[in-house]
């Protein structure tokens, strides 16, 4: 792990690894917020499955700056969160400058490389949040099938495993080709959003169907409870399919 590196502009704290790539983000005003385009993204499932119960368990592999990790904190309050991240200076890190809380019975942050984390845990989870890279924007493992295919096993009834995809080239085709050897066709890349990043979505039981004026309706909802505003992610899926209903 290269040098982990803190920096501040117009009210945002960014963390780095020793390079120009940013590893996460917080607005100090609004620690809980989700300041980075992708990570908005990567709340979608809440869309798909819009029941305050859901998930009950999510499991987080790459902690960054613990943007994922704290808007599930607290706006999932009976949630059991677990985090794996390699980096125990990450880890530091996020608890000193990015107020990620401390450890409870509801989060669990445990140092581990996630891909051998995967091969041994026995634990299902509603929701898998893959976010991993090093400094030089590398995901490792943590883009391969053997990973994926894990991931798969560890799903539990209607879970939903969301990775951030991060391509110097700015194609992720590769990557999303090897989530379809795990997954098959329940596989779902968004538009990519501003930076690079395409975060896409897979799941293992039957296909997911929902209609668009449904997935409108449970955007404005988690908007009002969270301040979490995913109409934008949800315009533009549904301008990049076409048709009236969306299918996983």
């Amino acid at each position: 792990m290269s040098s982990i590196e803190i920096s501040e502009e117009l009210g945002v704290r960014y963390l780095h690894f020793g390079s120009h790539w940013i590893q996460g983000a917080m607005r100090i005003a609004r620690p809980w917020a989700l300041e980075l385009d992708y990570t908005r993204d990567m709340m979608l499932p809440l869309v798909l499955h819009p029941a305050r119960g859901w998930p009950r368990t999510s499991l987080q592999v790459g902690l960054g700056a613990g943007s994922l990790t704290k808007f599930l904190h607290r706006h999932r309050p009976e949630a059991r969160l677990k985090v794996v991240e390699i980096s125990p200076e990450v880890v530091t890190a996020a608890w000193q400058f990015f107020k990620l809380p401390d450890a409870s019975r509801r989060l669990d942050v445990e140092v581990a490389d996630g891909h051998e984390f995967m091969a041994r845990t026995t634990r299902e989870f509603d929701l898998i949040l893959v976010d991993g890279f090093d400094a030089k924007a590398r995901a490792g493992m943590l883009d391969s099938v053997p990973f994926y295919v894990n991931c798969r096993a560890r799903l539990a009834q209607g879970g939903m495993l969301v990775t951030n995809l991060l391509t110097r080239r700015g194609d992720a085709s590769a990557a999303i080709a090897r989530l379809r050897q795990a997954f098959g066709e329940h596989v779902l890349a968004l538009p990519p959003c501003e930076g690079g990043n395409t975060v896409t979505l897979a799941h293992a039981h039957a296909p997911l169907r929902i209609g668009y004026d449904a997935l409108r309706a449970n955007a404005h909802k988690l908007k009002r409870d969270t301040g979490l505003n995913l109409l934008p992610t949800v315009a533009r899926l549904i301008k990049s399919r076409g048709g009236n209903a969306l299918v996983i």
